[in-house]
């Protein structure tokens, strides 16, 4: 199951990766409102989840 995340709107986003353009193993990580192709089922370690303005949610890293 895709790891999920309820904005202060209500409204639910499921995170999702795919391989970044450019290669070199770089993953790219975004939020989406149904399931797509590549859902993860946890947040990446050293990531926690922050609203924008609009209430769209982005990873950011945690503080060390």
């Amino acid at each position: 199951m895709a790891y999920s995340y309820q904005n202060a709107k209500g409204t639910t986003y499921y995170l999702h990766a795919r391989d970044a353009k450019g290669g070199k193993g770089t993953k790219l990580y975004f939020f989406a409102r149904e399931v797509k192709e590549g859902p993860v089922d946890a947040l990446p370690q050293g990531y926690e989840v922050k609203e924008t303005n609009t209430g769209l949610p982005v990873l950011k890293k945690t503080s060390a």
